[in-house]
């Protein structure tokens, strides 16, 4: 960094960190067995939630500079919050993260490829759902065409890294752009109506992963749910949060309070955890701005995921079988740990009949996705999910279950790494449930 960015950060970690939050951290070190990147580190303490405040905190005072070390640090932490829910004096890591990230981005001069490839990525893709069809729509042509098998046969994909490589062979199969395009705006419910909900459809989850966006319209049908779906809804902007794009997301988060104000709705369902824990935090997000706070904290009460509703409206006791096989399950960390939602796909799992489902020691431990993670720290996060895959085998399972986009493909990966793509599969909870239901009515 030159002198004069490093001096214009070190200006705004004064004016912009929370200090207080800062001073919360009693460097206790309870976050340290929790933290993914501590441990693969070897201990690194400069890789842990105290030591990242440690240097945010010590930017602020002007005792260090934003350097490339501090940069390093922020850029390694994979932002799973597993150090929140240990924390004894209640730490908001993530709002810290989050407010150093946006500091450091907004502040560093950025190389022309970079800077393009965020400029594209963040303000001409993902907030334009129309794009992000049209995007997805490519990658189903690839699939449906034949140029996948011609690019696998030919070596092309040997000349890409070998996260990218391992991730092509396992992303779902992209519908047709007509059917992305044709998605209901209301849907009554199939059983007796105990609640009218509206569901958040997402940008990724809408396109890549549309038919557990399906799958999870019918489970909320047979729950007794009547669904309203806005199409004014865009990208949730956690991917831009994360990355220090905070007033893109800021921008992002207004247009879904605004589409999904006035629906006189019970809650607003999610099915993916990053996506939830990202909306449920949108009153933080516009603190700040007294026109939109109260706003805010409506649309973020009613936030709810689909595990959570389907427990609230009993569907655990609904005649669920699938043939007998071992299931196992991978926890979304924003879900448990910014949802606070941990118990409920546990709970559905066991009430399927013929499933024997089996803990996985550290299920709650991040599994590396992280966003774009495992393709921009792919070192760091092919460490974390060895460590996963181990776990996993050890539950002797055929199931993995999971609960968000990122973790699905992630466990799929690990999956082709360990050539077990023959004895093993990785599926979505809604997918898995919605299987179970169907399998016996």
């Amino acid at each position: 960094m030159k002198l004069a960015e490093i001096e214009r950060i070190s200006q705004e970690f004064k004016e912009k960190m929370d200090y207080d939050e800062l001073l919360n951290c009693m460097r206790c070190g309870f976050c340290l067995p929790s933290c993914p990147t501590y441990i693969e580190s070897g201990m690194d303490e400069s890789h842990s939630p105290r030591g990242r405040i440690a240097l945010m905190k010590a930017v602020v005072d002007g005792e260090i500079e934003p350097d490339e070390d501090v940069k390093r640090s922020l850029d390694l932490c994979l932002g799973c919050r597993a150090c929140e829910p240990v924390c004894p004096s209640g730490v908001k890591y993530g709002h810290l993260l989050e407010q150093a990230r946006d500091i450091i981005y907004q502040n560093n001069k950025q190389s022309l490829p970079e800077k393009a490839v965020r400029n594209i990525v963040f303000n001409h893709l993902f907030p334009k759902q129309n794009r992000m069809v049209s995007a997805a729509s490519l990658l189903g042509f690839y699939q449906r065409s034949g140029l996948q098998k011609v690019a696998r046969s030919t070596g092309i994909m040997n000349f890409f890294p070998e996260s990218l490589r391992t991730m092509e062979k396992v992303l779902p199969s992209v519908p047709k752009k007509k059917d992305m395009k044709n998605r209901p705006n209301h849907l009554p419910a199939i059983s007796v109506q105990k609640k009218r909900v509206a569901f958040f459809t997402g940008c990724l989850m809408d396109t890549v992963f549309m038919a557990t966006n399906d799958a999870t319209m019918k489970l909320l049908q047979y729950a007794g749910c009547e669904i309203v779906i806005p199409n004014t809804q865009n990208c949730c902007g956690a991917l831009h949060g994360h990355s220090g794009e905070r007033e893109k997301a800021k921008e992002m988060a207004k247009r879904n309070i605004e589409a999904f104000e006035g629906m006189n709705v019970d809650y607003i369902i999610t099915n993916a955890g990053g996506c939830g824990a990202f909306l449920v935090d949108y009153n933080h997000l516009l603190k700040d701005e007294p026109e939109w706070m109260e706003r805010a904290k409506n649309f973020s009460e009613k936030i709810k995921d689909i595990t959570s509703i389907l427990v609230e409206l009993n569907f655990q006791q609904e005649h669920l079988e699938l043939d007998n096989q071992i299931v196992t399950y991978q926890d979304s960390c924003h879900l448990k740990n910014g949802q606070k939602t941990f118990m409920e796909p546990r709970t559905l799992l066991q009430s399927i009949k013929g499933v024997k489902y089996v803990e996985m020691k550290d299920a709650s431990r991040c599994c590396g996705s992280a966003g774009i993670y495992n393709i921009v720290e792919s070192e760091m996060s092919m460490q974390i999910l060895d460590y996963k895959m181990e776990q996993t085998k050890k539950t002797k399972a055929k199931t993995i279950v999971t609960a968000n986009p990122g973790c699905l493909l992630q466990m799929k990966l690990g999956i082709e790494r360990e050539g077990l793509s023959d004895t093993m599969q990785a599926v979505h909870i809604v997918d898995f449930l919605l299987e179970a239901y169907e399998n016996t009515h």
